[in-house]
C-alpha cells in the first residue's frame, strides 16, 4: 500500500528568500554613460564593484568555507587590522 501526501491546491506558492543588504547602502550600482564613452563606465563600473568589495565577496563564496575556516580566516583579518592601525600610530 502506497501513501501519497499531496499539498493543497490553494496554498501559495513558495517565494524564494528577498536578499537583505549586508551593511551601508542597499541602493543599487549606477555607472552613467557619457557620450559614446563605453570603456571609461566599464572602468567605473569595475572600480566602483572593487571598492564596494563585491570581487572579494565572489572570491569567497565560490566554494563552500567550513565554519572552523571561516573563525581562523576572521581571526587573521583582525590581527592584520590590529597591525595595520599599529603601524598608523606614529610614536612622537
Amino acid at each position: 500500500m502506497e501513501t501519497t501526501i499531496r499539498q493543497p491546491t490553494d496554498a501559495p506558492p513558495m517565494m524564494p528568500p528577498q536578499p537583505r543588504p549586508e551593511k551601508g547602502d542597499s541602493r543599487p550600482m549606477e555607472v552613467k554613460v557619457e557620450g559614446d564613452n563605453i570603456n571609461r563606465a566599464i572602468n567605473q563600473l569595475k572600480r566602483k564593484m572593487a571598492n564596494e568589495g563585491i570581487y572579494k565577496e565572489l572570491k569567497k563564496r565560490r566554494f563552500y568555507e567550513k565554519p572552523s575556516e571561516r573563525k581562523k580566516r576572521k581571526q587573521r583579518e583582525a590581527e592584520r587590522r590590529v597591525r595595520k592601525a599599529q603601524r598608523r600610530q606614529v610614536p612622537a
